[in-house]
């Protein structure tokens, strides 16, 4: 954490008061920003970037808007129940629709064309089969898609099988966060870093290098970096690292919807543009890929081209115009954490997407915002309440001197 000398406090831009403060300017944050100005449109809200706004995960993931919580519906309903397997994916569809009834699609690139599961191994497509049952038995539309089948849509080969799911989708996931930033009307501060958290009496005190901003209320959507500034949240979330990468352009294009394979162990897409995406192989290198380096290493890009070209003999010729990583936010049981910060009372979090954040971002930005408006029980909260992980430990908060715009 860095230090303010006596001049560079002098040096400050005046101090800014509001009613909410959100911190982390990425999919979680920026909903969140729109749903409180939103639900109360004269709400003061203030939206703090460290970076430039989608600068993390949000700006550096494939795009996909998934529906569920795991690879597959059979895994959600085995690992959580089935009523909250069902609630999820109730949760997640909500999401998806939310981003073409409430926002200009056009604006982030959406497609709504559904989403491929595919199977990399005979007991995955087990249970591939096993979800379009259980979909269809819960009323969500699914098909299955024998190998066959499968090979001559996506034009690849090596699954064993797939499921389609008609109400996934694809966006340009850094465009969709400036589009929720511009239309939610919050006073936006790009390369402000929040370094240190206060009270002055009831309101709280963010202190950035650049100024000093007073809030009734805060809203922490920082994902796997909350516990850099918080560490009361380190028990929520871990720092796990992605990366991708993207092909020049293949036309004509020949790839429609997202792909989920290998137990979301590697996702792939084709853009309107013509360009590849393909991500994953963490499970391939997985002690090397953890905490918050961004690199782009050469055995994990090396396990992606593997992937792409053994999958899809078609694309060997492609160069490889960009790679890049993103550090993820993974929680202890694969959902995310959302509700009250332990012992601060009027301020707010959401942590662990466990790489799930484009299908849960809108939806958990509203739960967010409504928290923030004194609503104690939003709408399917307790699908990601923190109390499910036990009591917190209190730290004493920190007081902080009078703001000068105050004095």
């Amino acid at each position: 954490m860095s230090t303010l000398s006596f001049w560079h406090r002098l040096a400050h831009e005046p101090d800014l008061a509001c009613d909410i403060a959100v911190v982390g300017g990425g999919v979680v944050g920026a909903s969140a920003a729109y749903w409180a100005r939103k639900m109360l449109p004269s709400t003061r809200v203030v939206l703090v970037e460290a970076q430039a706004l989608a600068h993390g995960a949000s700006g550096r993931n494939a795009g996909f808007i998934l529906q569920g919580a795991a690879s597959d519906y059979a895994t959600d309903v085995a690992r959580h129940g089935p009523d909250r397997a069902r609630r999820l994916w109730n949760l997640t569809r909500e999401n998806r629709d939310l981003l073409t009834t409430e926002l200009r699609s056009a604006a982030f690139g959406f497609e709504g064309s559904g989403s491929l599961v595919l199977a990399g191994t005979p007991a995955e497509d087990e249970r591939l089969r096993a979800s379009v049952r259980l979909l269809r038995t819960d009323g969500f539309p699914a098909a299955y898609l024998p190998a066959d089948e499968l090979a001559r849509r996506i034009h690849g080969r090596g699954f064993h099988g797939g499921l389609y799911v008609t109400t996934g989708g694809a966006v340009d996931p850094a465009a969709l966060v400036r589009h929720l930033a511009a239309e939610s009307g919050a006073h936006v501060l790009e390369h402000h870093a929040v370094t240190d958290v206060g009270r002055w009496g009831a309101r709280f005190v963010l202190d950035t290098p650049a100024r000093r901003i007073v809030a009734d209320r805060v809203i922490f959507a920082l994902n796997a970096y909350a516990p850099r500034l918080l560490p009361a949240l380190g028990r929520f979330v871990r720092p796990v690292r992605a990366q991708m990468l993207a092909t020049e352009r293949m036309l004509p294009r020949w790839l429609f919807q997202p792909l989920y394979s290998h137990e979301g162990f590697f996702y792939l897409r084709q853009t309107a543009s013509g360009h590849l995406l393909l991500g994953g192989a963490r499970h391939l290198h997985e002690a090397a890929e953890v905490g918050y380096d961004d690199a782009a290493t050469e055995p994990v890009q090396r396990s992606l081209e593997a992937y792409l070209h053994g999958h899809f003999p078609q694309t060997e010729h492609l160069k490889v115009e960009r790679r890049w990583s993103g550090t993820m936010g993974f929680s202890p049981d694969g959902l995310p954490v959302a509700g009250a910060v332990p012992d601060m009372a009027g301020a707010f979090f959401a942590c662990g997407f466990t790489g799930h954040g484009m299908a849960y971002g809108f939806r958990t930005g509203r739960m967010l915002a409504e928290y923030a408006h004194g609503i104690a029980h939003p709408l399917d909260a307790d699908l990601f309440a923190p109390a499910r992980f036990g009591p917190a430990r209190p730290e004493p908060a920190k007081v902080r001197p009078a703001p000068r715009a105050l004095l």
